[in-house]
């Protein structure tokens, strides 16, 4: 049977340092603490009356759980990640940042003290995470907006907001002939909340204006971003506007339709999701939406941080897109 001087054995302190985190009447410094709760979840270690002392301390640790799947753009995953690290360490928090794709993740970060609160990325919109975030004792904020949070508060861009307003744009200025090249289709077919809420927004405003809706996706590789415009063009031959999220294949459909003597503005209008930088880079600067990562990670650790202070408020944050015109829109000829 293990008991408190094996624990204190492991973690390198006293039996009375043990006792002082385990009943929280005496001030430990968070690496001694983070040492003493490893030791006790290293050893399976049941404290029994301490352990509700123990559950109330703090680790001043977020776990930001951000699976980098194959079909995943990190480039664009990292911007997140940027924001939680930079706002969590003005707050005194480090950050474990989780990369698995593994559903059971939440369960072993959650069920004991080693953090103090979750971040999810990657937000699907029937999440099986869901279900076990919503059971834990630590507050969690989800980066992404299911169908049904079951009282998890979330935070993210207004995706269904930016499709809308990017085929609105276009067809303000005269296209009918219009599609859209999206996230990659393993995307699309695991219904990411981003995906989800892209699509129904461009349906709808589709439906709305009294246009097609042609839906393509685009993987990132060169090749699939070649594809996906040839099928395009394929289904629109006339085609004289096109909405672009996919961050990645965003310069090799604008290399692509210069090869096929294309010209944009003058013969395609061209509306993206991408980052201002990215959008100013391109050989004709993109009208753009910026999806606002670094700011989404930075409300999400406030969120968090708000809850651990002792708000019991449950919200969702959407933050509206911004159009920013430049060169790459005008009427069709």
């Amino acid at each position: 049977m293990v008991t408190i001087n094996d624990v204190a054995r492991r973690a390198g302190v006293s039996v009375s340092t043990v006792s002082y985190t385990l009943s929280g009447k005496r001030t430990i410094s968070a690496s001694t603490r983070a040492r003493v709760e490893k030791a006790i979840a290293d050893l399976g270690y049941h404290p029994h009356a301490g352990a509700r002392a123990l559950a109330s301390a703090r680790t001043n640790i977020f776990a930001l759980m951000a699976p980098l799947r194959p079909d995943v753009d990190v480039s664009v995953i990292m911007q997140f990640v940027t924001g939680v690290v930079t706002r969590a360490r003005t707050a005194d928090y480090d950050v474990l940042l989780l990369t698995q794709d593994e559903a059971d993740g939440v369960g072993r970060v959650g069920s004991g003290s080693l953090v103090d609160a979750l971040i999810l990325m990657d937000v699907e919109s029937d999440d099986p995470r869901i279900p076990q975030v919503a059971a834990l004792r630590q507050p969690t904020i989800l980066i992404g907006l299911p169908e049904d949070a079951r009282g998890v508060s979330c935070v993210d861009f207004d995706f269904e907001a930016a499709a809308r307003l990017s085929l609105r744009h276009l067809t303000a200025l005269g296209h009918r002939n219009v599609a859209l090249i999206g996230p990659p289709p393993a995307v699309i077919a695991r219904h990411t909340s981003y995906a989800d809420r892209l699509l129904r927004g461009y349906r709808a405003q589709a439906t709305h204006d009294g246009v097609g809706c042609v839906i393509e996706p685009a993987g990132t590789a060169p090749g699939e971003a070649i594809a996906a415009l040839d099928a395009v063009l394929t289904q629109v031959p006339d085609l004289t506007g096109l909405v672009v999220h996919n961050e990645a294949a965003l310069p090799v459909i604008l290399a692509s339709l210069r090869e096929r003597g294309r010209r944009v503005p003058e013969d395609i209008s061209v509306v993206a999701l991408a980052p201002a930088d990215v959008a100013d880079a391109q050989p004709v600067p993109i009208t753009a939406m910026d999806i606002p990562a670094l700011n989404i990670g930075q409300v999400a650790v406030d969120m968090a941080l708000a809850r651990l202070r002792g708000s019991d408020t449950v919200e969702t944050r959407l933050i509206a897109p911004t159009l920013h015109e430049r060169s790459s829109t005008a009427p069709p000829r």
